[in-house]
């Protein structure tokens, strides 16, 4: 897959993060999977494949594109042939999904990242192959979606590629109804504290955070906001374990 804009580990290392991999290792701890809330309706296979069959009749003849602004990108879960940088306008990254599974628990929830409206976020789109979109679309599907108060949450975005093209591409978690979603929108002082203390079976929030500003890097995308939480969160940590 070409890398457009990528950077060297070289540069990477000179980029001077606050947030390092000794501190984010500070945030580890072992957690037991609490399992899903009772009230959560899972998905079925059925809905799956109801899903999958709109989405590819939306794209239809179209190139099929994901739109990776977070872990997508540094663990998607779908194969791809190509991948580039590519901008959605009228959205921006916010931690603002509440969990209290995977890297967070019931007793220390944490928070993961979404897509909100204004502003604008810098990503990566990754093509799908043309002959296995309804394959790789129930891939995604399954990583991202999980339950049915989240069908809300995931839409065809135009984005525009560093050539100017603008294309469509599949995105999850940009805005919707789910319950979990925390409105208005928490500003960083307060994000940076629960990203510093948040762990569940999956890992720390603070890895979540790291893995994310390292791997954005790679495309030579530095989310200002990201950059600053990451300095807020290796001050928590480091006061937290002074």
């Amino acid at each position: 897959m070409s890398r457009s804009g990528a950077l060297t580990s070289t540069s990477l290392k000179s980029s001077s993060m606050a947030l390092t991999q000794d501190l984010v290792d500070l945030c580890f701890r072992d957690e037991t999977d609490p399992g899903a809330p009772p009230t959560w309706e899972p998905l079925t296979d059925a809905d799956y494949a109801d899903i999958t069959e709109r989405l590819v009749e939306e794209i239809g003849d179209e190139p099929l594109w994901i739109f990776a602004y977070g872990s997508l990108i540094w663990k998607p879960g779908f194969d791809s042939i190509a991948c580039q940088r590519a901008t959605a306008y009228g959205w921006h990254r916010s931690f603002s999904l509440h969990i209290e599974r995977g890297r967070g628990s019931p007793d220390q929830p944490g928070l993961m990242m979404m897509l909100s409206r204004g502003g604008r976020c810098d990503g990566v789109i990754y093509r799908v192959a043309d002959t296995e979109k309804r394959e790789q679309i129930d891939k995604a599907l399954r990583r991202e979606v999980s339950h049915k108060d989240s069908l809300s949450t995931f839409r065809f975005l135009p984005v525009r590629t560093q050539g100017g093209e603008t294309i469509r591409a599949l995105t999850f978690w940009a805005g919707g109804k789910s319950p979990r979603i925390i409105r208005p929108l928490p500003p960083l002082q307060d994000v940076a504290p629960v990203l510093a203390r948040a762990c569940g079976h999956r890992g720390s929030c603070a890895e979540y955070l790291y893995n994310t500003v390292v791997h954005l890097a790679e495309f030579g995308i530095r989310d200002r906001n990201l950059w600053r939480l990451q300095e807020m969160v290796a001050r928590e940590i480091e006061a937290i374990h002074a």
